[in-house]
């Protein structure tokens, strides 16, 4: 008979603190695949922080959360690695082929307010 112990939780102060990070894509055509704006995020984070930088950053692009209408979307990231992400944002020229300007609109630790906030309004 095997026994299964119950792995114990995390205590919250070892957890990750996270912000959502929202950002704002500036083109002249709007762009409609989410899938190429988070590879593009993706490359250009890789290329500026590096793979340690990446994985310490935690950085998930949120692809349900972007609302084509507004051109902005959510980044979940470390708390720590927030203003990384700010630059290696404003870095990307290019999505697609197309001409592009990443602005970020504002950050938040709750995901709830952050939609609320900056991508549905």
């Amino acid at each position: 008979m095997i026994i299964q112990k119950k792995i114990k939780p995390l205590l919250p102060s070892l957890r990750e603190r996270k912000r959502y990070l929202a950002y704002e894509i500036i083109s002249k055509e709007p762009i409609t695949d989410s899938k190429a704006v988070s590879e593009t995020i993706w490359k250009t984070a890789l290329k500026y922080l590096g793979e340690i930088g990446c994985s310490e950053a935690g950085i998930i692009i949120l692809s349900d959360k972007f609302n084509k209408k507004n051109q902005r979307g959510l980044i979940r990231v470390n708390h720590r690695s927030l203003d990384r992400l700010r630059a290696t944002i404003t870095l990307i020229r290019q999505v697609e082929g197309q001409d592009v300007i990443f602005r970020s609109v504002g950050a938040s630790g709750i995901i709830k307010k952050a939609e609320e906030k900056y991508i549905a309004g």
